[in-house]
């Protein structure tokens, strides 16, 4: 398969493809970084930016953004992974509180590069409207801004909306309210990941494409053309951690699918909206997304596609026909005027990350040189620039604001072995999306997917 075809995203770009070269050999390096997504290129980024001395080499399987960095929604935003409320109660009010400002922080943060690195993917600020369309959603919106009021955050952090105001940026059918943020930007994706590797070796790092690593250890990324040697090795390989040796239960990878509709014409995005190119969910369990491309398509994903046992990642499950008929039977339902003469031209999917406790996480362990960042559950557009920050700073031996926050150092329990994986991950899946249909049937909020949201951070 062509690099091309994993996604409209990388379908989309007016550059060739071609792989980088990959390793001639063993050599050594300050810091060797695996993968070449958000995660290590951010991480490279910042560390060549405060110290340009330093040896960086980014090693990647493939080339860069070819996962999760080039398949996703496309939403820079300060979704995080564990919720307000269970980050204060884990560490305080005031910890939980600086994380939020300062996932505030790395969207303008993103926002700055773009512009100062010349990146361009499509930027759009035209923050996040999360619908509700049943009784049980609208509850939900109103309990997501008490958390927010909660922990000191004002309408100009998140918003409660009437029906006229929700549905003037997103007219869905049905739509009775919802959450309106202006902390987030859509972008293209593939290109900023694709811009960003650019900037780094302008700044003098060095990548590897077409380069797996199959073992990290203390002082060497292990490579099929050698060891490369380093006092530092950064692990950033979120969905692709359980194919590491002795990482199979770090994190598991659970698929996120996406479709995209041909270009719409603007009679149909007057009566979609998103005039702003806000991106857009609604409050259901079984997580939806989209956003309003700057070619005029519909890029819509949402969960749903079965986790596989030994949590295993393959090409072939990037692609679920019954996932992608689902999707499209759910954009069919939020906006009627996309009718079955509406064709969907791309559809694609990939793994992300999820730690046990649904706590993504960044550190540094001084005694054997191995640093890590992930776990994002999909937050992580944004969040890879606060962990490429937060590397630099640590590597580096920098205390900071960043390196004080409360999600550096965290270790995230083990998943449990099979069967025991399989089973937990899928009947949670299963837990979600029949809350969903009874939630829709009833309007009242569903205590079987209350009871398991404990287990997803909330």
């Amino acid at each position: 398969m062509s690099y091309r075809d994993v996604s409209y995203w990388l379908s989309s770009l007016d550059e060739p493809l071609t792989p980088r070269p990959p390793l001639p050999g063993g050599t050594e390096a300050d810091v060797a970084i695996v993968g070449a997504g958000y995660t290590g290129l951010w991480t490279a980024y910042y560390l060549a930016r405060a110290d340009p001395s330093l040896r960086i080499v980014v090693l990647e399987r493939e080339i860069a953004g070819y996962g999760a960095s080039g398949r996703n929604g496309g939403w820079c935003s300060t979704l995080f992974p564990t919720s307000l409320t269970a980050l204060g109660r884990r560490h305080g009010r005031d910890a939980a509180v600086a994380m939020q400002r300062a996932m505030q922080e790395t969207v303008r943060e993103v926002g700055r590069v773009v512009a100062a690195e010349g990146i361009d993917c499509d930027w759009a600020r035209g923050g996040t409207v999360v619908l509700a369309r049943t009784e049980a959603q609208l509850g939900r919106a109103r309990a997501a801004v008490a958390e927010a009021r909660a922990f000191g955050f004002g309408p100009d952090d998140l918003a409660l909306l009437d029906a006229g105001e929700a549905a003037a940026r997103c007219a869905a059918e049905g739509v009775r309210g919802g959450t309106y943020t202006p902390h987030c930007a859509a972008v293209h994706p593939a290109r900023l990941a694709r811009g960003l590797a650019r900037a780094v070796e302008r700044l003098g790092v060095t990548i590897h494409e077409r380069t797996p690593v199959s073992e990290i250890r203390p002082g060497a990324a292990v490579t099929p053309a050698g060891l490369v040697r380093a006092p530092v090795v950064v692990r950033a390989t979120e969905g692709y951690t359980p194919q590491l040796p002795g990482q199979r239960r770090t994190v598991v990878p659970v698929y996120s699918l996406m479709i995209a509709t041909e270009p719409l014409p603007e009679h149909v995005w007057a009566r979609i909206g998103l005039a702003g190119r806000e991106t857009f969910s609604d409050h259901r369990h079984v997580i939806i997304y989209g956003q309003r491309t700057a070619d005029g398509r519909l890029a819509f994903g949402g969960r749903g596609a079965p986790y596989h046992f030994g949590s295993r990642v393959r090409p072939g499950y990037d692609r679920e026909p019954e996932v992608f008929a689902a999707l499209r039977r759910t954009l069919g339902e939020l906006f009627p005027t996309l009718g079955p003469d509406v064709a969907v031209t791309h559809r694609w999917g990939g793994p992300l990350g999820v730690a046990r406790d649904w706590s993504a996480s960044v550190g540094l362990d001084r005694a054997t040189g191995l640093a890590w960042a992930g776990g994002y559950v999909g937050d992580g557009v944004s969040t890879t620039n606060l962990a490429g920050r937060t590397l630099a700073d640590l590597i580096r031996g920098v205390e900071s604001d960043v390196t004080a926050l409360p999600w550096v150092g965290h270790r995230s329990p083990r998943w449990e072995p099979e069967p025991l994986r399989w089973l937990a991950v899928n009947a949670g899946l299963r837990v979600m999306s029949s809350a969903d249909a009874a939630e829709a049937r009833t309007g009242r909020p569903s205590r079987r997917a209350a009871l398991f949201g404990r287990f997803l951070g909330h």
